[in-house]
């Protein structure tokens, strides 16, 4: 891997601020099932107004609580689901932010961690849930689109359930 330039540096630093303020603004109230629902649900209608297939997936303490593969994805996005899920319910950081992280660092989790890429991956689309206290519940995953904006997706529609303006904490 090559070394980062200096304006690679300041971008990678500048999303993760942005990503770090996003994690810590973006608590529920509280979150169920129905919650988990209407989530999966605002997605969904997202993604299709804008012409995006997506796979999404929603946890709640590690049980699978929605499900839905859009006409135009294939099982590869459900494993990618996977593999960012885990990533977050591990380290309870969303995966774009760890893969910028290690971006940053020049690394990668298998080789801080130990962790498998069949398994682990740090490609965003995946974002810790938390309640307002800060306790990590559950996760929201989007794959099917470039990293960047499937993460942006899941931040736009967590964004709009706190009741936040998406544009306020939205990447640059």
């Amino acid at each position: 891997m090559s070394p980062l330039t200096s304006d690679q540096m300041k971008t990678l630093q500048h999303d993760l601020a942005r990503i770090a303020d996003q994690e810590s603004r973006l608590h529920l109230p509280h979150f169920n099932q129905a919650i988990a629902w209407d989530i999966g649900l605002a997605l969904k209608r997202l993604a299709e107004a804008r012409g995006h297939a997506v796979t999404i997936e929603i946890r709640l303490a590690h049980e699978l609580v929605f499900f839905h593969a859009m006409p135009g994805t294939t099982p590869a996005n459900a494993d990618w689901a996977r593999r960012k899920r885990n990533t977050v319910e591990l380290l309870h950081r969303s995966s774009y932010a760890v893969g910028r992280s290690l971006a940053l660092e020049g690394s990668s989790l298998e080789t801080m961690m130990g962790l498998p890429a069949r398994d682990y991956a740090s490609h965003g689309g995946s974002f810790p849930v938390r309640l307002a206290g800060g306790a990590c519940v559950g996760t929201v995953t989007v794959s099917g689109l470039p990293q960047r904006e499937d993460h942006a997706l899941v931040v736009e529609v967590l964004a709009l359930q706190c009741d936040l303006e998406p544009t306020a904490i939205a990447l640059d």
